[in-house]
């Protein structure tokens, strides 16, 4: 049975003690919600399910960027690109004059010349050996010989391949045996270079970058939230960036918890709107869920706390019941709330203050 607490102005001053039971009537007549100033606004089916703004940050995945080293020692000699143009892959983007290079050519042609003598050698005793003028012994060490030449030149042109000598410039070197310094660097994907980090006439080394290229469709999202967000946000979940327009969905929930501001990692795959962010831009975002039949969105003016309860007060024929809800999620103007609630309801907007006086002082007496 409900007990019916008549308001008073002594029950306005007072707001003391927990909370017994959620479901006391506060009787509260039309002529006393106008003068106390007390206003109700029907419930809103909250679809999608929308979280407070987060911070998070735009990064390149960790598969779409590459960089592009020099392969040999050298002289930069000549860049063609820098940073924001689009290349595409195999484009020549840099040369490097490299004098070791040179030597790999050299090692190469002569090793062929080498290999070619020994295929020669070995041709020539064959047909001895057939003719019974040497022994067997002597063919089988010009074979191995010859195999050895053959594991060597291999390697050689594996090197000439590492050094960035395509097989086009091997085949070209094959056929004039002319050396040349020239190394050329091209770009391995389509994209876009993000970095430029070296310069015309400057010496390198061997491994050292030259250029940053990324690929800046699809982008990722790092974002950092609280930790009380973990019973809302779920893979798939889709991601809103309102000043640009952009979206995507959660891809990874991180659950190592960060130490120092008790936040969790979460990222997303931005999809449409990427043309409006880049990489290292700090973002506000939104996290919208599925939406729920069980789910409302009321003006946070409508919450009132217990502690770490959450009860909206809901306008019955004489007055107002004090109903418990779960808080799923709050933003600058309104909450997200579930709980017995069938969306026919009208809860208190302005006002709750006084409404939640007479509700304390009631269950402390």
């Amino acid at each position: 049975m409900k007990k019916i607490i008549p308001i008073s102005l002594t029950a306005l001053m007072l707001c003391q003690a927990s909370i017994a039971s959620a479901n006391d009537l506060v009787a509260i007549n039309a002529q006393q919600m106008q003068t106390l100033g007390i206003t109700v606004t029907s419930l809103v089916a909250a679809s999608p399910v929308m979280s407070k703004q987060l911070p998070g940050e735009i990064v390149i995945p960790v598969d779409q960027e590459h960089v592009v080293s020099t392969p040999q020692s050298g002289l930069v000699d000549a860049l063609y690109v820098t940073a924001g143009q689009s290349v595409k892959r195999g484009q020549t983007i840099g040369r490097i004059h490299s004098a070791e290079l040179v030597a790999l050519q050299r090692d190469y042609l002569r090793g062929r010349t080498q290999h070619q003598l020994s295929k020669n050698m070995l041709d020539r005793d064959r047909e001895l050996y057939k003719d019974g003028i040497i022994a067997e012994r002597r063919v089988l060490s010009t074979e191995s010989g010859h195999q050895e030449l053959s594991v060597e030149i291999k390697q050689r042109r594996q090197a000439l391949s590492m050094a960035g000598m395509g097989d086009g410039a091997i085949s070209k070197l094959e056929m004039h045996g002319e050396l040349s310094s020239g190394l050329m660097l091209s770009s391995p994907i389509d994209g876009v270079v993000i970095e430029q980090m070296a310069a015309v006439g400057q010496r390198v080394d061997v491994s050292m970058p030259i250029y940053r290229i990324a690929r800046l469709k699809p982008l990722w999202l790092e974002i950092h939230a609280p930790l009380d967000i973990l019973h809302f946000v779920k893979q798939g979940m889709s991601v809103n960036i309102p000043k640009y327009q952009a979206s995507g969905k959660i891809t990874t929930i991180i659950r190592s918890v960060n130490r120092n501001d008790q936040t969790v990692h979460l990222r997303a795959e931005i999809t449409v709107g990427v043309d409006k962010l880049s990489p290292g831009q700090f973002v506000e975002v939104e996290l919208l869920g599925e939406g729920d039949a069980t789910h409302y969105a009321v003006p946070k003016t409508s919450l009132v706390r217990n502690g770490k309860n959450g009860y909206v007060f809901v306008q019955a024929a004489k007055g107002f019941i004090a109903t418990p809800v779960i808080v799923v999620s709050e933003q600058a103007e309104q909450v997200i709330i579930r709980g017995g609630l069938t969306g026919k309801e009208k809860v208190a907007v302005r006002g709750t203050a006084t409404i939640k006086a007479a509700w304390y002082s009631s269950l402390a007496q």
